[in-house]
């Protein structure tokens, strides 16, 4: 963990509910009766520690907001993210008899199925003294808190997100909520649903009549984002991997695209950086357990060669002999 004193900000801050994730992989949900046996087994952090701790990784000054439980699993991950190096988890509360929420997923390559526990504790406040922030995440799916607009006017870039709408109604509220956004990252199905289009690349374009930045991510497709200021749309392709577990992938993509704010990069590379990194995470189990670190791509890069300049990535090579 690394600490300053809050008054000085940082880079990003997130903040929502961290689940305990308990992952078997390699495995299909059993027939009622049945008993199945996964390929791997892993206990991580999920929630928005996916974000958190990919962001710490890929090498932004990141504060984390939530609560966990004192239960011996809310225990196990908080040890986990206080030993993250350059994770800030002094707004990470414990909770005295408070069971923290946990999912179980069961994952293949091609899919995932999840069964989830949570108490759910309300709302939580945003300190005032936290200093300048460079970007924060939120979802749009409700109406935004108000320390967002907060950040928002002192200079915080705001980037929205969204999840599966399990109602089927996909609100146009959703939409007219842009507006209190920077940047709106949600998946090619989500994209597509609220615009009412049929593809990712239309769908961006529509979302980009109501914000500044549309992000709309394609999964092993890659990435389509449209830049309503500059007027620019920028397609990307994911390089492609054998994929072991996708849980977490989206989260991945926006954290170290969020991280990669810092960078004098233009859109192009931002999104190609925020693509591999996602793409990586996929190999592995979990998605902060398998984020990866700036080496981690550059080794990537290196053993794969894919198609493309990632020059970009050399000053982020760590020296020889370093640690």
């Amino acid at each position: 963990m690394i600490e300053r004193p809050l008054h000085q900000g940082a880079e990003l801050l997130f903040a929502g509910e961290i689940f305990c994730d308990v992952v078997f992989a390699g495995v299909d949900v059993p027939a009622v009766g049945a008993e199945v046996y996964a390929d791997a087994f892993t206990i991580t952090a999920g929630g928005v520690a996916n974000r958190a701790v990919a962001a710490a990784r890929a090498g932004a000054s990141t504060l984390l907001l939530s609560r966990l439980g004192d239960d011996p699993l809310g225990e196990h991950i908080h040890r986990m993210l206080d030993d993250e190096p350059g994770l800030d988890t002094r707004l990470l509360e414990r909770i005295p008899g408070h069971q923290s929420p946990v999912t179980v997923s069961l994952t293949t390559p091609e899919d995932r199925s999840f069964i989830t526990y949570q108490v759910e504790l309300g709302h939580q406040d945003v300190p005032d003294d936290l200093g300048p922030i460079g970007a924060t995440h939120v979802g749009v799916a409700h109406e935004l808190p108000a320390w967002v607009g907060r950040m928002r006017a002192a200079g915080t870039t705001v980037v929205g997100g969204v999840g599966w709408d399990a109602s089927g109604d996909w609100s146009g509220d959703v939409l007219r909520r842009l507006s209190e956004v920077d940047v709106f990252v949600p998946n090619d199905a989500e994209a597509m649903q609220y615009t009412r289009t049929d593809d990712a690349v239309a769908a961006a374009k529509a979302l980009a009549e109501h914000v500044p930045l549309a992000v709309v991510t394609r999964g092993p497709r890659g990435v389509v984002a449209v830049d309503s200021a500059a007027g620019e749309i920028v397609e990307v392709e994911a390089v492609p991997v054998a994929a072991v577990d996708p849980t977490g992938a989206g989260d991945v993509f926006v954290a170290t695209f969020m991280a990669a704010l810092g960078h004098d990069w233009d859109l192009r590379t931002r999104l190609r950086f925020a693509s591999l990194s996602a793409t990586i995470s996929v190999t592995g189990l979990g998605g902060a357990a398998s984020a990866p670190r700036p080496q981690d791509l550059i080794d990537f890069v290196d053993r794969r060669n894919p198609a493309g300049d990632w020059s970009f990535l050399d000053r982020m090579r760590v020296p020889t002999g370093s640690h």
